[in-house]
C-alpha cells in the first residue's frame, strides 16, 4: 500500500506524521519504505537518521542544436510550450533550464539538427534507517523543475510492503507527481484561516485525481472549529488530531520521531496506521 502524506501549505507537520507512520509500520515488522519527495527541501532524514548506502545522479535531457545542420525553419520553437527554444532572428536559442524533456523539438526537426543531451538536476540517495528503507531526492541549487527528480525518487519504491510518500507542500505540479500511484492520501492541516484555505485547495486537487483521502488536524486545540465544520459539511473523514503540545515541539526541535520518543502519543499514530491500512479495502 502506498500512503501519501500531503498538505496544502508548508509547516503543518506533514513530515512529523510521515516519519511517525513509517516508524510504526516498521516496528510491526512491515516491509516499510519512506520516500521523501519534497526534493526542494527534504527533511525526513533529520528524524530517521538513515545510513546512506548509495547516491546516484538524477538527469534530464535538453536539446543541443547543430547550427551547421539547422535551416532556421523555427519548427522547434513552435512546438515548445515552455519557450525552452526560441528563434532570435534566424538562430535558435536554447534555455536548458526551461526544458521539460519532452523530446518534441527533436521529433519535428526536419534535418535532424537537434541532439538531446543529459544534464544533472539533483541526486537520489537511498539507504536504511533501522528496518525502514529510506529514499529521498535533493534538487540542485538553481534548478526549477522538480517532477523529473520526484519520478527518480519514486523509481526506488518497492511494489511490496508499505510505502509512506512524504509529498511536497502545496497543490502544484510537484505535488501531482508525488501523488500519482497513491492508494490513499492523508492531508495534514491546522485549524487556522491559512490552514483551512489551503486545505480546500488540496481537497479540490485530490478529488480531481480521484484518490481516496482523509484529514489529520495538527495543533488541533489552537484556532477555531472552522476546519472541523468544513470537513463535516463535506463529509471528509478526520482520521486523527494532535494537540499543540510542548513535548512534541521539543522532540521535533531535537530531531526525534514523535511516535518513538513520546509513549503517550504512540497509540495515536498506531491507531492512525490501522485506519489507513483498512482504507485500502474499503
Amino acid at each position: 500500500m502506498k500512503i501519501a502524506i500531503a498538505s496544502g501549505k508548508g509547516g503543518t507537520g506533514k513530515t512529523t506524521v510521515a516519519v511517525s507512520l513509517s516508524w510504526i509500520a516498521a516496528s510491526r515488522g512491515e516491509s516499510t519504505t519512506y520516500a521523501d519527495c519534497d526534493v526542494e527541501e527534504p527533511n525526513g532524514h533529520i528524524f530517521l537518521k538513515p545510513e546512506i548506502e548509495k547516491t546516484e545522479k538524477a538527469t534530464m535531457l535538453y536539446p543541443v542544436v547543430d547550427e551547421n545542420k539547422c535551416i532556421s525553419c523555427g519548427k522547434c520553437a513552435e512546438i515548445c510550450q515552455f519557450s525552452a527554444i526560441v528563434m532570435i532572428g534566424e538562430s535558435p536559442l536554447v534555455f536548458q533550464e526551461m526544458c521539460h524533456d519532452c523530446g518534441g523539438c527533436g521529433i519535428v526537426c526536419p534535418v535532424d539538427a537537434i541532439t538531446l543531451t543529459k544534464r544533472e538536476i539533483g541526486v537520489v540517495e537511498t539507504g536504511r534507517s533501522g528496518s525502514v528503507q529510506f529514499v529521498h531526492g535533493k534538487l540542485n541549487i538553481g534548478q526549477a523543475l522538480t517532477p523529473p527528480l520526484i519520478r527518480a525518487v519514486k523509481h526506488h519504491i518497492r511494489e511490496d510492503g508499505i510505502t509512506i510518500v512524504d509529498c511536497p507542500p502545496g497543490t502544484s505540479c510537484p505535488v501531482i507527481e508525488a501523488l500519482q500511484g497513491a492508494d490513499y492520501v492523508l492531508l495534514v492541516t491546522e485549524p487556522t484561516p491559512f490552514g483551512l484555505f489551503d486545505l480546500k485547495l488540496a481537497v479540490e486537487v485530490i478529488e480531481k485525481l480521484g484518490i481516496p483521502y482523509g484529514v489529520f488536524i495538527n495543533r488541533a486545540d489552537i484556532g477555531s472549529r472552522d476546519t472541523l465544520k468544513y470537513c463535516e459539511k463535506r463529509s471528509i473523514p478526520v482520521l486523527a488530531s494532535l494537540s499543540d503540545n510542548r513535548q512534541i515541539a521539543e522532540a521535533y526541535s531535537n530531531g526525534f520521531i514523535i511516535a518513538e520518543k513520546l509513549l503517550e502519543f504512540r497509540a495515536l499514530f498506531s491507531d492512525l496506521y490501522d485506519i489507513l491500512k483498512r482504507k485500502k479495502y474499503t
